[in-house]
């Protein structure tokens, strides 16, 4: 039986929950100021005022931005076998995206059309500000079986291994194409998720969807890093939304990274994470930070007094979070994370069913989260923790100008 170091019997040996961890609270990159995915910098005060984020550009929003507070992620599968008939969805979509994240009413709005007949926007979000409101879009690996582009699948959109501790759920798992909604308003974020699946009727279902909230991870570091539901910070050494350099090298495909329809975009992973809370809760705080391998006040690495002074790995425990999950346990992978906590009721024996809805964006995912992943399959924290769902996705590139779409690169009969 192991021990913690009061010499104690460890609670997680005595209460043991399978599971498998991922980077929770270690980080696998580094933080910004609030910008646009382009580059440029914007209004500081954008996240108060509930500024529109810019929606065209070489990279899609929703992913280098600065992270907002509210989440609504749905995966969709796609009931039409027509491909012009997707592209044409894909087009309305990319439109109706362009007005909402810039606080505006889809198509004629939610009243003054035909009395007869529906009206273009739900209305639930009128008088509502934009909220720094984004949405990207990813392709799952089905939706190239489907459309006969199994040439063009990236040989990164990978099927996902199974990892040790897994129990997934298939009704919470995969998805021929994704939205992520984000937005500092939830109303804002769930009222372009159900318009996007409004258009889509007959097209496409939503096969799962998740609601987040109280961000996990930043990508702005000169803020307050956020706490996940263990109350440990969460995203310390995240990837900036400015560090251009680190962009380039971890998270965007290159154009010689192939298939050149991909370039500027990026491979995103959405795993849901159960938390025991209840466990956890009555783990002894030294057990709990000699797991994470951080205190639980500062976020001080082991032996370190601040947040953000450089961790020695070796004065963790092997089995310490931080340690197994960082960049130079992995050879250098790194990831681009934005994930939400999630409450979604009890379990019917009276637990909490919360955790973490963990999206981490790389620019190759077998070199990034599977490398991670299977370098934590000792770690510390599975006894608390399993991931019960599982996503990949393809996240093309952005959209260039007004008459660009989503897809555009890879449905295109050029690409």
């Amino acid at each position: 039986m192991t021990q913690d170091r009061n010499g104690s019997p460890s609670r997680r040996a005595l209460i043991g929950w399978g599971g498998a961890g991922l980077a929770l609270g270690a980080a696998a990159a580094g933080g910004a100021v609030a910008m646009t995915r382009t580059g440029e910098d914007v209004d500081p005060a954008a996240a108060e005022t509930g500024a529109a984020v810019a929606f065209h550009g070489p990279n899609q929003a929703g992913i280098a931005t600065p992270v907002q507070d509210r989440l609504h992620f749905a995966a969709f599968d796609v009931t039409t076998t027509d491909r012009a008939e997707f592209v044409r969805l894909l087009k309305d979509w990319t439109q109706a995206a362009r007005r909402m994240t810039a606080g505006k009413a889809v198509g004629e709005g939610a009243y003054g059309g035909l009395p007869e007949a529906p009206p273009d926007d739900t209305g639930e979000a009128l008088g509502l500000k934009p909220s720094r409101l984004t949405l990207t879009v990813g392709f799952g690996p089905s939706l190239f079986e489907k459309f006969e582009l199994t040439d063009r699948r990236p040989d990164a959109l990978i099927d996902l291994p199974k990892f040790a501790g897994d129990a997934l759920d298939a009704a919470r798992s995969n998805g021929d194409l994704c939205v992520q909604a984000c937005a500092d308003d939830p109303q804002v974020a769930v009222h372009a998720i159900r318009n996007l699946a409004r258009i889509g009727m007959g097209k496409v279902v939503i096969r799962w969807s998740q609601l987040g909230f109280g961000k996990t991870s930043s990508t702005t570091p000169d803020a307050q890093t956020p706490r996940n539901l263990m109350g440990f910070k969460d995203g310390t050494r995240n990837i900036a939304g400015t560090e251009t350099d680190r962009l380039a090298k971890f998270v965007w495909v290159g154009e010689k990274d192939g298939p050149a329809w991909m370039a500027g975009g990026s491979y995103l992973v959405a795993r849901r994470i159960r938390m025991h809370i209840e466990t956890w809760d009555r783990t002894s705080l030294q057990e709990q930070e000699d797991i994470f391998g951080r205190d639980k006040g500062e976020g001080a690495p082991v032996g370190k007094a601040k947040e953000r002074d450089e961790p020695f790995l070796k004065a963790m425990l092997p089995d310490a979070h931080v340690r197994l999950a960082h960049p130079d346990s992995n050879n250098g992978a790194t990831l681009l994370r934005r994930g939400y906590s999630f409450t979604d009721g009890t379990d019917g024996l009276g637990r909490l069913e919360a955790g973490l809805f963990f999206l981490a964006y790389q620019r190759d995912v077998r070199e990034g989260f599977v490398r991670v992943q299977r370098n934590l399959a000792t770690d510390a924290l599975n006894e608390y923790i399993q991931h019960v769902g599982s996503a990949v996705f393809a996240v093309p590139p952005g959209v260039r100008d007004k008459d660009d779409w989503w897809g555009r690169t890879l449905f295109s009969e050029e690409a």
